[in-house]
């Protein structure tokens, strides 16, 4: 009996808008000269990739998604831009000149990475990998801390890497005062 062709579902068109929309988004956001609009073009790249996470019914990682790299992170962004004052004219010297050549050439070399992948034949998906609990803080949190999962020792290393920055800032921001 040949394959039957599921068609063209709600998902798929939700996932092909907002998967061109992430990928748009990230062109103009790396395109544009004003660094106040690129950010604003992050946020928005931001959100399509909520968008599909909310699509993999990953509840949990939209909401933190938005939450904290729209929210937290994006407000730090603009903070930082506003107190290096990078939106001004007077920037107009381009000291990256010489490496625009090997960005293009790298840019080149991701894209035939990724066609590659693209085009490389794939396995037929069970129909029961779909889990509704993949997405749950449950799920998330059992994954990440299974010692039998591969992931669990870069988790804590990172951890220990993040408290370490605190305590260098802490130590750098009291020797100021």
């Amino acid at each position: 009996m040949p394959p039957t062709s599921p068609g063209v579902t709600g998902e798929m068109i939700l996932f092909i808008i907002f998967g061109a929309a992430a990928i748009a988004t990230a062109l103009v956001m790396v395109l544009q000269t004003n660094p106040v609009r690129s950010a604003l073009f992050l946020v928005l790249n931001l959100f399509c990739v909520a968008v599909l996470y909310l699509l993999l019914n990953a509840w949990f990682l939209a909401a933190v998604q938005v939450l904290v790299y729209t929210g937290a992170i994006m407000v730090l962004f603009l903070f930082v831009i506003m107190l290096l004052n990078l939106g001004t004219p007077d920037r107009e010297a381009d000291r990256l000149r010489p490496q625009q050549p090997i960005a293009v050439l790298s840019g080149l070399v991701l894209a035939l990475i990724i066609g590659g992948v693209v085009l490389s034949p794939l396995p037929n998906p069970s129909p029961t990998l779909r889990d509704d609990r993949l997405g749950t803080v449950e799920a998330i949190g059992r994954n990440l801390f299974d010692p039998a999962q591969p992931w669990l020792f870069p988790f804590e290393v990172t951890s220990i890497l993040l408290l370490i920055a605190v305590i260098g800032s802490v130590v750098l921001a009291k020797r100021r005062l």
